[in-house]
């Protein structure tokens, strides 16, 4: 071969090693994470993957929550999906029903890990259509000081629906001060307020098969109660959603509220003695109850990198590091780790946000979860507002959710 050719060989070969390199570095898994900032304790997770994984980049973006939802579905259906993308698990069905994301599977011992419930909330048909990442889940905060004034016993907060109704009326009449946060604002969470009473009292908005069974003796008595409590409630309850009625609680204008454990450290330098305990129960209930949501991190399809995203998720939520994670961030853990334990041991207002899970309930997967979640929203005003009486209500509601599934 002329040395002309051998040179222009050697430079085509360099070329082309070259070539592969910078296709090996531009390997992105671009990663859409809900909210204002990049989680602290995701860089150097991140950083720990990349080198184990050479070759691959993650390319991390933070998106506020009002447009997250919004912005990954757009990508997804215009062909340009992240690889990864932190959701609402409510999402999933419809995500996966429109072929957008691909499913993680679970095994028995990957489920078993989990406190009980938890897969549920990420599954529909038989498989896992995302890993959970945060977890919520709720309990009963009480206002001390308001209970002592209205001549109730400041240590005993109210362990059922009767009670919790009884107490709320002795404050309002004897303090003036409303007895418990009624959240009916149009607000996503004015239909998990309404899921608390629900799960606390051995209701299910579907059943196994994906049956609507809304329209339940359990659920009338969870929308009746609710709306036993409106008269000794903050005036307006359609004006607020739930961080807004916590907001009054911490001004203690409210005594009762259900809030998650954010709230604890908002109270920690409270003007006034407070307590954390269980849900209060239903009359069906067959123990400590409460509506788990978690968000999940979903992967893509179409994005070439299916394989490293998923592998990157269950990185990212492997027990170590999502209890690092879930501590950073006030979040009810996923798995009970040895490391809950000493949690509950240096702060025990973490006992009630793990004693609900066995007999909580997830929030339901539907096809058109804005739907769902609107028609919920729209039941519980009609109610709460005295326009619909809650037996039409529940029945109205369950018929309407029909359309969503």
């Amino acid at each position: 071969m002329p040395l002309h050719s051998k040179i222009v060989m050697g430079v085509f070969a360099a070329l082309l090693s070259t070539t592969s390199i910078a296709l090996g570095e531009d390997k992105v898994i671009n990663f859409i994470q809900c909210g204002d900032s990049v989680d602290p304790t995701y860089p150097p997770f991140i950083s720990t993957w990349e080198k184990a994984n050479a070759g691959y980049k993650v390319n991390i973006e933070p998106v506020g929550w009002d447009q997250c939802q919004d912005k990954v579905t757009t990508l997804a259906a215009a062909g340009t999906p992240p690889a990864l993308a932190y959701v609402g698990s409510r999402t999933l069905k419809q995500f996966a029903s429109n072929d957008l994301i691909i499913p993680v599977a679970m095994s028995d011992a990957d489920k078993a890990a989990y406190y009980p419930n938890i897969p549920e909330t990420v599954t529909f048909e038989g498989k896992q259509w995302g890993v959970p990442v945060a977890f919520s889940t709720k309990s009963f905060y009480w206002n001390k000081d308001l209970f002592k004034q209205a001549g109730l016993d400041p240590e005993k907060p109210p362990t059922t629906w009767a009670e919790e109704l009884a107490d709320a009326k002795t404050i309002k009449e004897k303090t003036g001060i409303a007895g418990f946060g009624v959240v009916a604002k149009t607000y996503d969470n004015t239909m998990h307020q309404f899921l608390h009473w629900v799960y606390t009292n051995n209701g299910k908005v579907l059943d196994a098969d994906g049956k609507i069974v809304l329209d339940s003796p359990e659920n009338l008595e969870a929308l009746t109660a609710l709306k036993a409590m409106v008269p000794y409630a903050e005036e307006g309850p359609t004006a607020y959603e739930q961080n807004e009625v916590r907001a009054i609680f911490l001004d203690g204008k409210i005594a009762m509220i259900h809030a998650s454990v954010g709230a604890v450290n908002k109270l920690k330098d409270a003007k006034f003695k407070w307590g954390v305990a269980n849900l209060p129960l239903g009359p069906h209930a067959k123990g400590p109850g409460t509506l788990l949501i978690t968000d999940s991190l979903a992967i893509f399809k179409g994005s070439g990198v299916e394989d490293k995203a998923t592998d990157l998720a269950k990185f990212l939520t492997n027990p170590e590091n999502q209890f690092v994670y879930e501590v950073s961030n006030g979040l009810t853990p996923l798995r009970p780790v040895p490391g809950v334990k000493d949690l509950v041991s240096k702060d025990p207002s973490w006992q009630p946000f793990l004693d609900g899970i066995s007999f909580g309930g997830p929030e339901p997967l539907f096809l058109d979860y804005k739907g769902f979640q609107n028609t919920m929203i729209e039941m519980v005003q009609s109610v709460v507002t005295g326009k619909t009486e809650p037996a039409v209500a529940l029945k109205k509601a369950a018929a309407d959710l029909e359309q969503y599934k």
